[in-house]
């Protein structure tokens, strides 16, 4: 290589070998070359792979009620493929739990520098309580109002608890609130509110169908927390198994056709 380059690439002598500048920057370029050939291995492999294996996936409670109408039919498209869902609310350490995949609903999108990330759109939550609820305490008017209110919440943490409020001209409201049923599943929240024990803050994908039947009613409408990103997290992209990228990919489908790709 030296001889067709024209240059030196190592300094050698009888007692040591060194590396020179042009031979750092050879090995470079080099190495970029190999990783760019490995790559286009993989693509070659992927293309005629089959998805097959244990994929595991992170999801929050609530989450899986969207793919499951979907599901059997991506897993009778890959017969080979099997899926192992770990339903819970806690942050999911991904690499240390030897996940493949993490659904997450945050307020600001990970930046986690040895995680990928794919956004899939928005979850909004909204205020919602039924009509014998509000003929009880009446119509709330301002965020103050729901101090009179028994409250459901989406938590399983102990301590004092606030709703940040954004509302109309950039106006906000903190309001601390004591639930009188709190828990990590949405539906059980979603029932609780529809039988009239508390005001609930909830997805509005959760109940939309509830409002629509007029079992619940939306309370303050110009007034709501900050929206939920809804992304997925997983190792990098470098290796990735046949099984692990079909599965990302219908994870992304399907929760943008069920919350909108906003």
């Amino acid at each position: 290589m030296e001889g067709q380059l024209g240059v030196r690439l190592l300094e050698r002598s009888t007692r040591r070998l060194s590396v020179t500048e042009v031979g750092r920057e050879v090995y470079r370029h080099a190495r970029a070359a190999m990783d760019e050939a490995e790559a286009i291995r993989e693509v070659a492999l992927r293309m005629k792979s089959t998805p097959q294996g244990l994929v595991r996936i992170s999801c929050p409670l609530g989450v899986q009620r969207g793919l499951t109408r979907l599901l059997p039919a991506f897993l009778d498209k890959h017969p080979l493929l099997r899926v192992q869902f770990f339903m819970t609310n806690r942050p999911v350490d991904v690499i240390a739990e030897g996940m493949d995949i993490a659904i997450r609903i945050r307020d600001r999108l990970d930046a986690d520098g040895e995680l990928q990330m794919r956004r899939i759109g928005i979850s909004r939550r909204i205020l919602v309580a039924s009509r014998s609820l509000l003929k009880k305490h009446g119509n709330p008017q301002h965020p103050e109002d729901l101090r009179r209110f028994p409250i459901i919440h989406a938590t399983e943490r102990l301590g004092p608890i606030n709703w940040e409020l954004a509302g109309p001209e950039g106006k906000l409201a903190s309001v601390p609130i004591d639930p009188k049923l709190s828990a990590g599943d949405f539906a059980i929240l979603l029932d609780a509110a529809v039988a009239g024990i508390g005001l609930a803050l909830l997805p509005e994908i959760d109940c939309a169908d509830a409002i629509h039947q007029k079992r619940l009613v939306r309370v303050l409408p110009g007034w709501s927390v900050a929206d939920g990103i809804i992304h997925l997290v997983f190792p990098s992209r470098r290796g990735m198994l046949p099984s692990v990228r079909a599965t990302i990919d219908f994870l992304a489908a399907t929760l943008k056709s069920t919350i909108g790709s906003k």
